[in-house]
């Protein structure tokens, strides 16, 4: 595979069979998916997405549209897609990858073999909590506090919080906005995640993805909150792991 910046701390693997492209939450980055190599499959091969304005693209701004992330990051991992490939999104990355699916499916005539959304919504519902990417610091400061998802050390750090407020603003910006157009179904399974104490998404909002595929459809709750991707980490990989070897033996 050849070098991008949307492709960080990605370590190639010469028998992978399938590849998983792993999009972030809001606020988050590759740090979110590591170790996952050592927990899946040994024939699928590990693409965490690094999306502009974290880590080693920080100088670079973040967008504050999911239809500007897709069209960029289509035009990136492309090249990438020359073997059997899936998605995983949570939250953020559940839009981000849905929508790349589709524009894919559209433009270039290729299509993930299985979408794995986590922590989000369907789609076509719209969101029920007001926008609070353009809060004032303090209501925003508390915002990030009650979703458990950015370590305390951080929260509690105002030199770092002033380099990270403008990339999560973007980030939440992005995942708030976003207006899901209607189309096709995709014609690959879709699993669904959820975390049974998430105050953000329900479980009936997430069983609704089911009408976003003409094939096989699987919803899996974890314990946890919004991010269940870090509290119930190893019940989530197995589960995970089951799927991707259902996949591997359709290839």
């Amino acid at each position: 595979m050849s070098s991008t910046p949307w492709l960080g701390r990605f370590k190639p693997n010469p028998r992978a069979r399938l590849r998983l492209f792993c999009f972030p939450y809001a606020g988050g980055g590759t740090l979110a998916f590591r170790g996952w190599a050592e927990q899946l499959p040994d024939d699928v091969e590990i693409c965490p997405v690094q999306l502009p304005g974290r880590e080693h693209r920080m100088r670079e701004p973040a967008f504050t549209r999911i239809p500007a992330i897709v069209e960029a990051a289509a035009e990136s991992l492309l090249p990438h897609l020359d073997k059997p490939f899936a998605f995983f999104g949570h939250s953020m990355g559940a839009f981000i990858s849905f929508d790349l699916a589709r524009q894919l499916r559209a433009r270039h005539g290729i299509a993930p073999a299985g979408l794995f959304v986590s922590g989000c919504r369907a789609p076509h519902l719209k969101r029920k909590r007001p926008p609070t990417y353009d809060l004032p610091e303090s209501e925003f400061m508390n915002e990030l506090r009650s979703l458990n998802g950015t370590p305390r050390e951080l929260l509690d750090s105002p030199d770092l919080m002033r380099v990270l407020l403008p990339l999560l603003r973007a980030d939440f910006e992005a995942s708030e906005t976003y207006a899901y157009s209607a189309g096709a179904q995709l014609d690959c399974p879709i699993n669904a995640f959820g975390g049974t104490e998430d105050p953000e998404v329900e479980r009936r909002d997430i069983r609704e993805w089911c009408e976003h595929t003409t094939a096989a459809f699987a919803l899996k709750m974890f314990p946890g909150d919004h991010f269940f991707l870090q509290s119930a980490r190893p019940l989530l990989l197995t589960a995970l792991a089951q799927q991707l070897r259902q996949l591997a033996t359709q290839i």
